[in-house]
């Protein structure tokens, strides 16, 4: 038996699971303290109502032997996927066949699972920073991989690639950087992955953030684009289903990916829950919609709180207008984790150390807008009073 060595050489622990390891530590020493998390991407507002009902009505279903159902389809209900076409679709004039839409139980498993399709000698180029699962899904096949800086110097933006690479991960809007691509510097990647029979895997979960009309809301907006990408989504922000598992992906037959995709889920996913895909179907209502509007809106006003705290309290911030994330570049002095560290000793508030997102994270910390508003108010207080800059 022989293990599995690129995964024995990864970091011993995953970035947000070392965050919750150290509030904990900190927790368990100061009992009657109210810690601030302002890290993890986790919604706090409760599951809209007309989803709700849904779930509810799916759980009766299930308690009669006339409406019982058992496994579902591997690849989702048709009558979620077409609601996924006619809402997120076709009104942005992307056409979308039923077969290439694939119900998952959230987007960080499909981000996870594609690597999959491809062989092992891939070079793959990630962001840098980026959401971690694409380092270490790429680092546990044993891929080598490129890496993006995106920096305050081209402004967060990475440059096209001179080189040649064969699997291509973005997410726009980004996490963690809380920036947007405008629809020619998406053009751009399109046009280099069809140049070089490349594949961009398109990280889009935070799609319903974006306010600017100008910027497109998915890959396929771009001509070409269903030749090489492949596009992730998620109810998890948007619906608040964090707790519940529901996302999508969007494999086109184009690709020459579809039935590979197809193929690899028959064997080893059994289907997303009945009462999850009701519930997400539930969010295309009228009702739904307008629910799920004021989340968003909610959400959206909390990061512009955070964005003009942080700035009135004289920290450099970025992103925040079309995603709930802040970026902030942390004080003279101070790495990632040691100004996470003083954050949560002397202010206890969390936030996310940017270098977890890669080395040109270095020097930044995330703040989550998924935060209740409220808290956002407090630790901006907090850190005011502290005077955390002095």
């Amino acid at each position: 038996m022989q293990l599995n060595t690129h995964l024995q050489q990864m970091n011993g622990s995953y970035l947000f699971t070392e965050i919750v390891h150290r509030t904990e530590v900190y927790q368990a020493a100061h009992p009657d303290t109210r810690i601030l998390r302002l890290g993890v991407g986790d919604v706090t507002r409760p599951l809209p109502q007309p989803i709700v009902d849904a779930m509810h009505r799916a759980v009766e279903e299930l308690a009669h032997r006339e409406t019982f159902r058992g496994y579902g389809l591997e690849w989702g209900y048709p009558w979620l996927r077409q609601a996924i076409i006619d809402n997120d679709y076709t009104p942005r004039g992307v056409s979308l066949d039923i077969d290439e839409v694939f119900i998952s139980d959230g987007a960080g498993s499909d981000l996870g699972n594609l690597s999959e399709l491809f062989d092992a000698h891939n070079t793959v180029a990630v962001l840098d920073p980026a959401y971690p699962a694409y380092e270490d899904t790429s680092l546990m096949a044993g891929r080598a991989i490129v890496y993006l800086p995106c920096t305050a110097e081209n402004g967060f933006v990475a440059q096209l690639l001179e080189t040649q690479v064969d699997i291509i991960y973005l997410c726009y809007p980004n996490n963690p950087l809380g920036i947007v691509l405008s629809r020619e510097q998406l053009k751009q990647w399109v046009d280099y992955a069809r140049e070089h029979q490349s594949i961009i895997i398109y990280d889009s979960a935070y799609e319903a953030f974006i306010t600017d009309p100008t910027i497109p809301h998915s890959i396929y907006e771009i001509d070409g684009a269903k030749e090489v990408a492949i596009e992730v989504r998620s109810f998890s922000k948007t619906a608040g289903f964090t707790g519940v598992r529901c996302g999508y992906t969007v494999v086109p037959k184009l690709t020459g990916l579809n039935a590979m995709w197809l193929r690899r889920q028959c064997t080893k996913y059994n289907g997303t829950s009945y009462i999850s895909q009701r519930g997400a179907e539930a969010s295309y209502t009228p009702e739904g919609k307008d629910a799920l509007r004021a989340n968003i809106a909610y959400y959206q006003q909390t990061a512009q709180v955070l964005l003009d705290g942080l700035r009135a309290l004289d920290y450099e911030v970025f992103g925040g207008q079309n995603a709930p994330y802040i970026w902030c570049r942390v004080p003279q002095g101070y790495s990632s984790w040691s100004f996470f560290d003083h954050l949560l000793s002397t202010c206890q508030i969390v936030c996310t150390p940017g270098a977890g997102f890669g080395p040109s994270g270095e020097g930044y910390v995330r703040f989550s807008a998924f935060s209740p508003r409220e808290d956002c108010l407090e630790a901006l207080e907090r850190m005011k009073t502290k005077n955390l800059k002095s």
